[in-house]
């Protein structure tokens, strides 16, 4: 290929002369604090890569499709299009509901199906044996094979992947899909996707567990080995990165934990006498991809990178090194108020998720912070990820971001972030033990509390929440699931008088001594009628040992914002107005309307409505109009020129009048001059550094709208 010199008359600036020049740009600024960008990773990001920054990286020369894999599992032209599932999520309390919406939604696009059981099915209780707040709580109430028959009705398994979360146990989940697939003539060698167990993703987020760690790795291991003769697409075990986002964690941590978590999984799986080829390749690991564009692209890049080394080591073949990844667009992210807002995040979440290579995505429907997604709201998230392969073309192109000097530089410092606190993690004894001693969970409480001071000031943006908040819109209506419970509980008491009590408690004895064939025995079980709740107490009738820990404490970074807004909306209810603000804008418009502006916003993120009149000439009038108002709460705001002059006659005046009046002065004066106002009457200052969140709190608390 020849190369040509184009614009010969310019030369070709270094980068010690483009720094000059963007100095000057900033007049005096400093370049650190103007150009440079610090991540919540610890990752600082320059203004601009040239090919110095990337030229010795060992990856650089691999093509997709070549190990470490960091540009993605497939080759070029290996398919004719390198399209991911479209794996939409259905919220659905009952079978029947889910297998309506999944007919309706896997013929509009949808081209894998995951069933999300509830919190129940997931524990292993039967409806008559849980509490009545998990059934049909985050998922469909199954507990028999009817219940998977329902569901997968008109489904043809052998023609759509499965995505399947069957939690701790594992076990009962899928034995009662394989019951159903081998009653309905279906071959169980045609099962794709993946019907995977996590039991630490359940240790993260519940705290315990509802059965031993063993007893939960041995029915991982029977599971696997059952795939590996039996069906060989399918995959059996998940990690899940997820709780670690959505505790408010940082890509640093999603990546070293789930890589921590996945070494954890495979020395169980190889104890147990499965080999390296026969366990990674039926792994699957997920993650939530957040609002940052470009790391979250790095994380998917390096979460393959990282374990393609990773398996190496181990002595696993390059096809042993492929890392299958499952994205879903944060929650972390979404928010209450403004929600068509996250029709946009969910957007940009996806591209990220896209251009790093995922396998499968969900994206988030727009109203899922707010009540279970309807119709609508299925079909826009759906069509996103339709628009991103059919219009955008994303899916005719492997790693477009590839031999981008800035992505490539990117991925490979959070791999070695990552790769750093995955060796910590490994020097305290792997992941499990690391857990118990609340390490993990200290990490993501750190980063999360760095996170929430970031949005309580601001820095960090929440449009429509912490910024440009519309206190005239009309919320979306929150929907709950309808109670199940006793419906669910008399359907399983009916079920079981249709039990043979005898062929099941021989199945179900088989099943309890049977440390090899877990899975022919879990599902001979089933097809005696055996349900959820009876295949895992078998499976707990030898349980010894507990597991405990603390778990994360899942968020969305939007929620104290949310709180105030939702006293405001109270306090409306109740008075028949928001918690009203006095604004003294004083002089002529030039002098004040930056500042009135910007105590306005201020304000509206906290549900007040900020009263703005005509511009005052003098501090009498303003005080006047301050008392009149029935405000308890006045904000003095013109210039910094004028304020010696107008602040404190204003000030004093306002509290003789109405002494619980809190004054507040729009700006940041000197602390000479900031004194002099206090002593006058002043409270407090509203200014571009003020912790927006806490002022907002103490004040809901001082007008008595908050307790």
């Amino acid at each position: 290929m020849s190369k040509h010199t184009w614009f010969k008359e310019f030369s070709i600036p270094t980068y010690e002369q483009w720094r000059e020049a963007a100095e000057k740009s900033l007049k005096g600024a400093s370049f650190d604090a103007k150009l440079l960008t610090h991540s919540y990773e610890g990752i600082v990001r320059q203004p601009i890569y040239r090919h110095e920054d990337v030229k010795t990286l060992p990856h650089l020369e691999a093509l997709p499709g070549e190990a470490p894999f960091h540009r993605g599992n497939q080759q070029p032209g290996e398919q004719k299009e390198h399209k991911w599932h479209v794996c939409q999520e259905i919220n659905a309390t009952n079978a029947k509901t889910f297998n309506q919406a999944a007919v309706d939604d896997l013929g509009r696009g949808q081209t894998m199906l995951p069933l999300m059981v509830d919190q129940a099915t997931l524990a292993g209780l039967d409806p008559d044996e849980a509490m009545p707040d998990t059934i049909g709580h985050n998922g469909v109430s199954v507990f028999c094979r009817e219940d998977v028959e329902q569901a997968f009705q008109g489904v043809k398994l052998a023609d759509i992947p499965l995505y399947v979360n069957t939690g701790a146990l594992g076990l009962p989940i899928l034995s009662l899909i394989l019951a159903h697939v081998e009653a309905t003539g279906q071959q169980a060698s045609e099962l794709r996707g993946c019907i995977g167990q996590d039991p630490v993703a359940v240790l993260l987020t519940e705290g315990k567990l509802p059965c031993s760690l063993q007893t939960a790795y041995n029915a991982m291991a029977s599971a696997t080995k059952w795939a590996v003769e039996h069906a060989p697409a399918l995959q059996t075990i998940m990690v899940q990165a997820n709780p670690y986002q959505d505790g408010g964690g940082n890509a640093v941590i999603e990546l070293a934990f789930s890589l921590a978590t996945g070494i954890e999984y495979l020395q169980a799986m190889l104890e147990r006498g499965l080999s390296i080829e026969e366990v990674t390749p039926r792994m699957q690991f997920s993650y939530s991809i957040g609002s940052d564009v470009f790391m979250e692209i790095a994380k998917l890049r390096a979460g393959r990178m990282l374990w393609s080394n990773i398996v190496a080591a181990y002595g696993g073949s390059k096809e042993a090194q492929k890392m299958t990844i499952h994205a879903r667009t944060s929650a972390w992210t979404k928010t209450i108020y403004d929600p068509y807002v996250n029709m946009l995040r969910s957007t940009t979440e996806a591209f990220s998720a896209v251009i790093g290579g995922a396998d499968s995505l969900h994206i988030s429907a727009f109203d899922e912070a707010i009540r279970p997604a309807n119709e609508f709201s299925r079909r826009i998230a759906r069509n996103t990820q339709i628009i991103l392969q059919e219009e955008a073309h994303l899916g005719k192109v492997i790693d477009p971001a590839g031999g981008s000097w800035y992505v490539e530089w990117l991925t490979d410092a959070l791999a070695k972030k990552a790769w750093e606190l995955f060796q910590q993690v490994e020097a305290q004894g792997g992941m499990l033990s690391a857990l118990e001693a609340g390490f993990p969970q200290g990490l993501v409480a750190q980063i999360a509390d760095q996170k929430a001071a970031s949005i309580d000031t601001r820095k960090k943006l929440l449009v429509g929440t912490n910024m440009y908040a519309n206190t005239a819109e009309q919320p979306l209506q929150a929907e709950s699931l309808s109670n199940i419970h006793e419906e669910r509980a008399a359907e399983v008491r009916s079920h079981r008088m249709k039990q043979n009590a005898t062929h099941l408690s021989v199945a179900l004895d088989e099943l309890a001594k049977n440390t090899d064939e877990l899975v022919a025995c879990a599902v001979k079980a089933v097809l005696h009628g055996a349900t959820v709740g009876d295949i895992a107490k078998a499976m707990r009738r030898e349980d010894s040992g507990e597991t405990i820990i603390q778990p994360l404490r899942i968020h969305r970074a939007s929620e104290r914002f949310e709180a105030l807004r939702m006293q405001a909306d109270d306090f409306l209810k109740t008075t028949g107005k928001r918690p009203p603000v006095f604004l003294a804008t004083m002089g002529p418009v030039a002098k004040h309307k930056a500042r009135a502006d910007f105590v306005s916003e201020f304000f509206a993120v906290g549900g007040f409505e900020v009263a703005r009149q005509q511009a005052f000439s003098t501090p009498e009038e303003a005080i006047e109009a301050a008392v009149a108002s029935g405000a308890k709460i006045t904000v003095i705001c013109s210039d910094d020129a004028s304020y010696p002059q107008q602040v404190p006659p204003l000030a004093q005046a306002i509290k003789q009048r109405v002494p619980q009046m809190t004054v507040l002065l729009a700006g940041l004066p000197d602390g000479e001059q900031l004194a002099v106002y206090k002593a006058a009457g002043v409270d407090d200052c509203i200014h571009m550094r003020s912790n927006c969140y806490e002022m907002l709190r103490e004040l809901q608390e001082r007008i008595g709208v908050s307790s």
